[in-house]
């Protein structure tokens, strides 16, 4: 697995195929392993597209780091400073789930690398933000302040990052426990959406800002971690922006996440290379 440096971080990532850039963000705390991911950047490969995909800081081979007001926000930065490591230029950036957060922000924060912007699962609505905000930061808070980084350590989201990046259980056995604890709370509440928009981390100017063409997918009704009106939100605050029917039912992301549950097997985004002709499409339009 290749790995280049940005903003001082090992960032693992893979590139496909030749053509106009796109660059794949997965969602969760996922790598670029889970099913689907590299799936869909072969398709569009196929395509004729030259695909990115990557490893956000905290997750899979790249290295963790705690060095930021916002996760999301580092992860715009660091996509941004993978665009231009590699020299890709102007690119098509595209994300689901919290992939979409990062996409929207790296849109916002870094315009001269954003050609178009295409986003679906767009994360939101006080429950689904505040279920972020205790995995995310909750669980790794009340580890820390009860049982200290070795406590931390043992937590199941973290294994993943080991096992790919071995150093990374040591520089979190390194943080000081009470240091740790106050940047999940610092973390936690910027999980949680600010008055006038439905994304956290970017406000109603930052939609409104957006000037790229950009995709919106639109949710399932019943999705409880994607609200329909979030997708339908975003699409009316980003001018000019495009809503659309993904290529899957309206129950996918309540049927991949009972599986996921069931079998133990991540299958969450196992449906994403179904978007390649419409994000091909896209892109050349």
């Amino acid at each position: 697995m290749p790995t280049t440096v940005v903003n001082g971080l090992k960032i693992a990532y893979e590139l496909h195929g030749e053509g106009e850039p796109i660059a794949i963000t997965p969602g969760g705390r996922y790598s670029m392993d889970a099913l689907g991911v590299r799936e869909l950047a072969q398709s569009l490969a196929a395509r004729g597209k030259q695909v990115l995909i990557w490893d956000r800081p905290n997750t899979g081979g790249s290295d963790i780091t705690f060095d930021a007001e916002f996760e999301s926000n580092l992860h715009a930065d660091t996509l941004a400073g993978l665009i231009r490591t590699l020299g890709l230029g102007k690119t098509t950036i595209v994300g689901g789930s919290a992939g979409s957060r990062v996409s929207l922000l790296t849109a916002v924060r870094h315009p001269d690398v954003t050609e178009r912007l295409a986003v679906w699962w767009v994360s939101g609505g006080f429950f689904g933000l505040l279920t972020l905000a205790a995995h995310y930061c909750g669980e790794n808070w009340t580890a820390a302040v009860r049982g200290g980084m070795n406590e931390v350590v043992q937590l199941p989201g973290w294994q993943e990052t080991f096992a790919k990046n071995p150093a990374n259980r040591d520089r979190l056995l390194a943080m000081d426990p009470a240091v740790f604890a106050a940047k999940m709370e610092q973390w936690g509440p910027t999980f949680l959406q600010v008055p006038g928009s439905p994304v956290p981390g970017l406000s109603a100017a930052d939609f409104a800002s957006i000037s790229v063409p950009t995709l919106v997918f639109r949710s399932g009704p019943t999705d409880p971690s994607h609200p329909r009106e979030v997708s339908e939100q975003v699409h009316h605050l980003i001018p000019g922006s495009k809503l659309v029917e993904p290529p899957w039912g309206e129950q996918e992301w309540n049927r991949r996440s009972a599986e996921t549950r069931s079998t133990g097997n991540n299958v969450l985004f196992g449906g994403w290379p179904l978007l390649a002709d419409q994000l091909k499409e896209f892109a050349e339009s």
